[in-house]
């Protein structure tokens, strides 16, 4: 047990290797700390920057990776004729022929175009249905409510303070203010906000056609172009060109193709999902700019240069390349695409080595997702191949209960996670595995971030040990305006596209539909001419189904086509689809009962010391316990079941949740349980979501008549996050109920309306008081007084305010329809779906060893 507690304790090791090989290719952005966005934006945050010796020193710690595959497949060039290495104004320069580099890059000719003879060979693929055509429920409480809290960050952000940077580089009039964090205009990382905003503008308003969003992501677009215009090189960016001077030099500079890929991409979901004229000719414009860039470094070095250079991390240019590809059907930028693929990384892969390990999460998992576009733009299986091994190796190695796969950005070794758990984890076919995998990281991960309707407060990394809190952690929440982390991108892309994996569609002469997720929506099936609307029956901790009802409307009856509706693994009925192919019509109804049970899930540590640490989920659902740190449970015997020592808490107990409250000094203070204490906290002003607010919260359970009377109730008193414990007359909490544990709940002795005394069940004419005086502080304790009114010489009025709590009106916490009471070795623990915590502490793994 002190093993594991200390693994808790030790920070995460940076642990370099050197791999000794034949003949080995500089493999980086290992974890050097310097590869962190975290780490970056600490020292740039530091006063005058950081220091060229620090920098050195992070930089030195490179290492290497095998690249065991053959030279011609991965592009290993030899460096060009002595002709190409001229200058980029030289004739030679002019001459220099994209199609005769992606036959030495291919090793093959041109014949018929890759894409024109690799259509066949790629697909056929689900299509991802288009989001124009998906409405979510707005009154769902999850996924409705998250898109609606998204779109009104997207409207409240300003336009000027979004481009201001872009304004300046391009010296143009930047009217208003810039925006700070990541974007403040010292940062190397100013703009990438911004393409991540027209990406989930585009999406976004795809998904509502909200007439607000579509004018401003138009003038974002516009701004763009002018900025772009002004330039006159077809370079696009909030920071100058010297940035990429650095780059290809091999210098020190913070990701600037990180950036540059998320405004290409931004720009060509503007033109590809919005419709915008402008977008597509910005995209081209940069990609040339680019290309000649690219160009430039292979003539005046060689390809290996360039290579190099794509050890800092370059997002996923090779992505949207491909994506650009296939709009423009131009030669250059399948070639410049191919050129962003890092061949030394996904050459492990190739050959099925899982050697993740020390390489940094969010530069190359860009980078697979470019491979996998590869396959479906040329239809190389390699890539295939690559991609499907990358996901299987995530998905049983490096993956966590939530769907998250690293640790400050980083791998670490497979099988070996308890080490990574920390406040820092995370950031994120028809194969039954990955539309499970990705239900896992939708609810648990992306949900998670958001914190419940606060607009514009995102989380970077979501917290994974013991006992801690998403509002307690390195990062904390962010802001507004001042934070524009990585996630943030992300975070309002992923809220904005919320309805583009939950339909996918197999178009040919009898469509077929597949129903990978299961979220409250409408989606139009043109090409059956159907509409599908998807309902769910909410659901709770005590139901042993979900339950899913489809519901079909038909222009014209007769409509033949297949609907494809996936059981999840976590119904123990192994994974599968429900296929229905008939003639649909007006009034079809389908309703699913897909059984859900409680499991637990080994954390994915092969070493036997670790193998009790167990993770609770309730369907796809992760549950997280409210504590500070305890993690031991009781299950009875290594063969119990998850339901064996996990209960159903039933929705009724809401009504007997009470937050008992009393004036002092001027101030507000909450009757709390603190460090299994009773005292008074004062209120802050805003107490949801928070860990004042469980702490804050009793549940009164009324125990028959006792020794009640007709003007009071006997009761036990739980505090709010240990079900089934309660509070003795000695003011503690224990696991045993008797006499010592009742209270007569009595009108309040200060004779105020709606005011309540507790009295000690065994003890009458005691009550519970807070300290005497004109005022007491912040953690007060509370005391049991008895006899006190006949004591004091004004009559017992003190006593009796002392003694009178009000009641709010509503307390500070509910339970979640989905939460279960846990049984612990010295507390029980108060279990609820991970996405809907906010500021409370909580842990996610438990040992069941104890």
């Amino acid at each position: 047990m002190a093993r594991r507690r200390a693994a808790w304790a030790v920070a995460v090791a940076v642990v370099m290797a050197a791999a000794a090989v034949v003949r080995a290719k500089e493999c980086t952005n290992s974890p050097t700390a310097l590869s962190s966005h975290t780490v970056r934006a600490r020292l740039q945050a530091e006063p005058g920057g950081a220091t060229e010796w620090r920098l050195r020193e992070l930089v030195h710690h490179d290492h290497d990776h095998l690249n065991p595959t053959d030279e011609s497949a991965w592009m290993d060039l030899m460096p060009p004729p002595r002709g190409l290495r001229a200058g980029a104004g030289s004739a030679a320069a002019e001459k220099f022929d994209w199609a005769m580099l992606y036959r030495s890059l291919k090793g093959q000719s041109l014949v018929g175009s890759a894409s024109a003879s690799a259509a066949g060979n790629a697909g056929p693929f689900l299509e991802e249905v288009s989001l124009h055509d998906v409405r979510l429920d707005d009154d769902d409480a999850v996924y409705g409510r998250a898109q609606r809290t998204n779109l009104e960050y997207l409207l409240l952000l300003d336009v000027d303070s979004l481009v201001w940077s872009f304004r300046t580089q391009a010296g143009l009039p930047a009217p208003g203010k810039p925006y700070g964090g990541w974007e403040r205009p010292d940062i190397e990382l100013r703009g990438h906000f911004v393409g991540h905003y027209l990406s989930a503008t585009a999406k976004m308003w795809a998904s509502t056609h909200d007439a607000a969003l579509a004018g401003k992501m138009s003038a974002v677009v516009d701004a763009l172009h002018e900025c772009q215009r002004a330039a006159g090189t077809g370079y696009l960016s909030a920071f100058p060109t010297e940035f990429f001077d650095r780059f290809e030099a091999i210098k020190q500079v913070w990701a600037p193709y990180y950036t540059i890929h998320k405004i290409m991409q931004g720009l060509l979901d503007q033109h590809v999902v919005a419709g915008n004229g402008k977008a597509l000719g910005m995209v081209v414009g940069m990609a040339d700019y680019f290309a000649g860039r690219v160009r430039n470094v292979i003539q005046k070095y060689s390809i290996e240069r360039h290579w190099t250079s794509l050890n800092e991390e370059t997002g996923g240019m090779n992505d949207v390349l491909y994506q650009l590809y296939t709009i423009t059907k131009d030669q250059r930028h399948l070639v410049l695409a191919h050129l962003f693929d890092k061949p030394c990384f996904l050459g492990l892969l190739a050959v099925q080595a899982d050697s993740l390990s020390g390489f940094h999460a969010n530069t190359h998992i860009p980078v697979v997702i470019g491979g996998q576009m590869r396959y479906e733009v040329t239809g190389d299986p390699l890539y295939k191949e690559i991609a499907t091994f990358f996901m299987d190796t995530v998905n049983s190695s490096h993956a966590y209960p939530t769907g998250g796969t690293s640790v400050s950005e980083f791998w670490y070794d497979p099988k070996r996670l308890v080490e990574g758990l920390s406040t820092e984890t995370e950031e994120w076919t028809k194969e039954i595995a990955y539309a499970d995998y990705y239900e896992r990281a939708l609810i648990n991960g992306v949900l998670s971030i958001q914190r419940g309707r606060d607009r514009g407060v995102m989380i970077y990394m979501l917290p994974q040990g013991p006992g801690k809190s998403k509002a307690v952690s390195y990062h904390g929440w962010g802001t507004q305006y001042d934070s524009f982390w990585c996630c943030y991108g992300t975070g309002i892309e992923s809220f904005s596209k919320l309805g583009d994996s939950i339909y996918f569609e197999e178009k040919g002469e009898k469509p077929a539909l597949y129903i990978i997720q299961f979220i409250p929506s409408t989606f139009n099936w043109r090409a059956a001419g159907l509409t599908v609307t998807q309902q769910l029956k909410p659901l709770s901790s005590s139901d042993q189904y979900l339950q899913v009802s489809l519901s079909i409307s038909a222009k014209t009856n007769g409509q033949f086509a297949t609907l494809n509706v996936r059981i999840p693994s976590w119904t123990s009925l192994n994974g599968t689809f429900l296929t229905i192919s008939k003639q649909w019509g007006s009034g079809d109804h389908l309703l699913l009962q897909l059984p859900i049970h409680l499991r637990t899930e080994a954390i994915k540590d092969e070493r036997p010391e670790y193998a009790s640490l167990q993770a609770v989920l309730f369907g796809p659902f992760l549950l997280a316990g409210l504590t500070t740190g305890d993690w031991d449970a009781k299950t009875g015997n290594a063969a119990a079941s998850a339901s064996d020592w996990i209960t159903p808490i039933p929705p009724s107990s809401n009504s007997q949740l009470v937050t008992l409250v009393q004036e002092s000094g001027g101030k507000t203070f909450v009757l709390s349980t603190v460090n299994g204490s009773l005292t008074m906290q004062e209120r802050p002003e805003s107490s949801g979501g928070t860990d004042f607010a469980v702490h804050a919260t009793f549940r009164v359970v009324p125990k028959g008549s006792g020794g009640a009377t007709a003007n009071s109730t006997s009761a036990t008193i739980e505090p709010f996050a240990l079900p089934g414990m309660v509070v003795t007359d000695k003011l503690t909490v224990s696991a045993e109920k008797s006499s010592t544990s009742l209270f007569n709940v009595v009108p309040g002795l200060d004779g105020s309306p709606g005011s309540v005394s507790l009295e000690l069940g065994a003890r009458p004419g005691c009550f519970l008081v807070t300290p005497g005086g004109n005022g007491y502080a912040d953690g007060a304790k509370v005391q049991v007084s008895c006899g006190s009114v006949r004591k004091h010489g004004d009559g017992g009025a003190a006593f009796r305010r002392a003694a009178s709590f009000v009641r709010a009106d509503e307390p500070l916490r509910r339970y979640h329809p989905i939460s279960f009471a846990a049984k612990g070795v010295r507390r029980t623990f108060l279990l609820e779906p991970l996405f809907t915590l906010r500021d409370e502490f909580y842990t996610i793994f438990f040992n069941l060893g104890a």
